[in-house]
């Protein structure tokens, strides 16, 4: 049997969605970011409710994942009849993507093994690591350069959506 074929067998197997892309939390936390930050550039505070029916994710979950967020300092939160989450207006323009990846899935996104191996290394390497080192750096410097600013422009035009 060739390589080919080996690979051909076993990738269909093998969770690559978790090791290229981000997490389910890390994917709802970036949807809820931008819907908050949309938010905020039009000067509102948005509740909990609202998050989880705009990016389609049950309530409970949305609480944690904005608890992180808060945590972090990625998101604020205020108290009361005219509280809500909001980005405080300094931080919309300057706040990046990779930002919201570290705080809820860390560095992983960049280090994991592509088939989930224990100490991929560069002298150790598995059968897509050189080829996945690629992917990963593309993947850094691309969350290194997008801001969240600049992602609720395409959202606020309606080019871009939260769920489907």
């Amino acid at each position: 049997m060739s390589f080919m074929k080996i690979i051909y067998i076993f990738v269909p197997s093998i969770n690559i969605k978790s090791s290229i892309m981000f997490s389910k939390t890390c994917e709802y936390g970036i949807r809820a970011t931008i819907f908050i930050a949309e938010e905020s550039r039009n000067g509102r505070k948005t509740g909990i409710k609202a998050i989880a029916r705009q990016i389609d994710s049950p309530e409970a979950f949305t609480g944690k994942i904005l608890q992180t967020l808060v945590k972090h300092k990625i998101i604020a939160s205020s108290k009361g009849p005219s509280g809500g989450f909001y980005i405080p207006e300094e931080s919309l323009s300057q706040m990046k993507l990779v930002e919201i990846v570290s705080a809820i899935d860390g560095d992983g996104v960049y280090t994991h093994c592509a088939l989930g191996l224990n100490g991929c290394v560069r002298d150790e390497p598995c059968p897509l690591h050189n080829e996945f080192k690629h992917v990963r750096d593309e993947m850094e410097s691309m969350l290194r350069s997008i801001f969240i600013n600049d992602m609720t422009i395409d959202y606020q035009s309606s080019q871009t959506f939260l769920k489907r």
